[in-house]
């Protein structure tokens, strides 16, 4: 099934709002630090980008109610997931707007269940989604209200669907994905997603020894998955010249010592990063495209030592006339670092959402809102 995002209700479809409480899911599940024995919010990304939402809402007459997770406490009131910090800082960027306490206090919020669904619709009227970050889990506050109500996916949500569904529908060529981190298996089903419709699928990040792994070359003591080496033997097989691996990486010697090395890797060393060589080839090849997907970093860039491959795709990433989507989590996070991410068409707020979608073609938020009585 297509996740197209006409036939999900927009807020155009929402009707008449004046007076009308609005209960919207939004994805506040922001970075917090302590200061002075107080939690405040240290990026504001997604709360800002829930605003075009609810800016659209207040200015027709709305009450707005916001809904949000933070955090994994685990079905239980945790102090530090407390909603506090977000909603001081919602409520300078939007006064007057409602923020109900963490979801995830309640058992009830991922075990999806009826009657803490009936709890959070006490006295509201419509639902919006606008939480793609978390529209990839069938949780009850992204599920359960438009069994009943008239809902609508708000502008956050409808600006992803329409841009990673352009991906798998319409690329524009050559398409590049490029998939980093560290585990296949994660990606496993959007690397065979991707396969599909790429021209090429860039390999980086620690994943790429598994590869290398299925290729029979020594990678030394670095990290991989051996019960997937069948499995990226097979994915070299069948995609063929599609997928480009590093050539060269870095990372450390048997004795800890910094050190660069090709494909082959000595017994006791690491790889930590692609090397120049590849780093400059990857970057060749986002150049050369007319849409690039990211996601998933090329080394441990939290280490300056190992940042260089993906601060070099990053910059291609900002540089190149292609039309750019970074994938969330990590690959956003390395854009803010290099302070590239106002360079890029499209910064995703949702990591293992952006990819679901990409491979599934839908979420179950999305399946969700089409079966609203409004739809």
């Amino acid at each position: 099934m297509s996740g197209d995002s006409a036939r999900i209700p927009t807020l155009e479809d929402l009707g008449d709002v004046t007076g009308r409480r609005v209960l919207v899911r939004t994805d506040f599940n922001v970075p917090l630090e302590e200061r002075a024995g107080s939690q405040f919010v240290v990026d504001d990304f997604r709360i800002r980008a829930a605003l075009p939402t609810i800016s659209w809402l207040l200015e027709r007459g709305a009450q707005v109610v916001c809904a949000s997770h933070l955090g994994r406490p685990k079905g239980q009131p945790v102090d530090r997931y407390s909603m506090d910090p977000v909603r001081n800082r919602l409520a300078e960027l939007a006064p007057g707007v409602e923020l109900l306490e963490n979801l995830r206090f309640s058992p009830g919020e991922e075990a999806n269940d009826d009657a803490f669904v009936a709890t959070l619709l006490e006295g509201i009227d419509f639902y919006v989604n606008d939480a793609f970050g978390a529209s990839h889990r069938a949780h009850a506050s992204i599920v359960g209200p438009p069994k009943s109500l008239p809902s609508a996916m708000g502008r956050l949500l409808q600006q992803e669907v329409e841009v990673l569904t352009g991906l798998r529908d319409k690329p524009k060529r050559p398409f590049v994905a490029v998939l980093g981190g560290a585990k296949i298996s994660d990606k496993l089903g959007v690397v065979e997603a991707l396969l599909a419709v790429v021209d090429q699928l860039v390999i980086g990040g620690a994943m790429c020894f598994t590869f290398f792994a299925a290729q029979g070359k020594p990678i030394g003591d670095s990290l991989f998955e051996p019960d997937m080496v069948d499995t990226c033997r097979r994915i070299l097989e069948t995609a063929g010249d599609k997928i480009v691996l590093p050539d060269d990486m870095v990372g450390v010697d048997a004795a800890g010592e910094f050190a660069t090395f090709g494909t082959r890797l000595p017994e006791g060393s690491k790889g930590f990063d692609i090397g120049p060589g590849s780093a400059a080839a990857f970057s060749d090849v986002v150049m050369d495209a007319r849409m690039v997907f990211w996601n998933g970093p090329m080394g441990m860039f939290e280490d300056e030592r190992f940042a260089g491959g993906t601060r070099t795709v990053a910059e291609a990433m900002a540089e190149t006339k292609a039309f750019t989507v970074v994938g969330g989590g990590d690959s956003a996070a390395a854009l803010a670092q290099f302070r590239l991410d106002d360079e890029v068409d499209h910064v995703s707020t949702g990591g293992g959402a952006s990819l679901e979608l990409l491979e599934l073609g839908d979420l179950p938020g999305l399946a969700a809102l089409r079966g609203a009585p409004n739809a």
